[in-house]
Formats: structure tokens, sequence, C-alpha cells
């Protein structure tokens, strides 16, 4: 290719060269991997900068997903079990993940199923509005399940 895209067919490396030099340009190798790489006369600085924007720009279109942590007890109150799905129901909104952790602390360790009722109670309170991504598991003295937001396209 030359200046400004027109193009100047197969030439040897040198024949290039000279052509990018006389245009004030350089040579860049657009597709090395192809037979022969192909190289386009262009501002390379230029090309730079353009890339470096392009991807400024994709990296603003991103979604940052941020796994938020609702704590509950055994014992915790039904009050407080709205307001905290309320708050659940609030970061699946914003497009984050929720981790529902049920925490039991001495002789609590003997009614496990009541953490899994609690959680059962959480899940019918919040229906629709999650996906469970991880099914509720034990882990040592912790139990928990992580909720992600539902997918729109379905």
């Amino acid at each position: 290719m030359g200046p400004e895209g027109e193009s100047l067919g197969v030439m040897s490396n040198i024949d290039a060269l000279n052509a990018a030099h006389e245009a004030g340009l350089d040579l860049v190798e657009v597709a090395p991997q192809a037979d022969p790489p192909v190289c386009k006369i262009m501002d390379f600085g230029k090309f730079k900068y353009q890339m470096k924007k392009k991807q400024q720009e994709a990296r603003k279109k991103q979604v940052q997903i941020v796994v938020k942590e609702v704590k509950f007890r055994p014992k915790t109150d039904v009050h407080d079990i709205d307001y905290k799905v309320k708050n659940i129901l609030r970061f699946l909104s914003e497009g984050n993940k929720a981790k529902v952790t049920v925490v039991f602390r001495g002789r609590e360790m003997a009614h496990r199923e009541k953490g899994y009722e609690l959680i059962e109670r959480i899940l019918e309170k919040i229906g629709d509005a999650a996906v469970i991504e991880s099914n509720p598991r034990m882990e040592g003295r912790i139990l928990f399940m992580v909720l992600s937001p539902p997918r729109k396209g379905k």
C-alpha cells in the first residue's frame, strides 16, 4: 500500500523502503503470517496513537463485575433477613454478583439444617431476580452460595 491507501502492488523490500522514505512515512508490517508478508506505508506514530485510543474506548465499555457479600447467622431475625434481601436485590440490579454467607458459631454447628432453611427462605424471597451460580455448600463453619443477575437475553 502506498501513501494514504493507494496500492503499489508487489515490490521488493528495498523498493518498499525507498517509497516509504520518499513519502516521509514508515514501512509497517501488517500481516507477517501471510506469504509474502504484507506491509503498509503509513505514519507508525499516528497508527500507534489510534490503536491506543481504540483500546481505551474498549476498556471504558467493559463492565466490571464485583462480588458483594451479605452475611447471615442461623438466628437472624425475619426483619433483618428482609432488609438484607433488599440489599441483595439492589446488588443484583446493579449487575453485581451476590455471595450469601451463613456463619455458624459454637454449638450452632450441630444445627446446620437451620442454615440451609435460611438459604431456602432467602431464595424464595429473591425469586426470579437471581440465578444460582454456585449451589449452597459448607466450608468449615461457613455455608455460602453465589447468586448472579439473570441474563437479559432470555
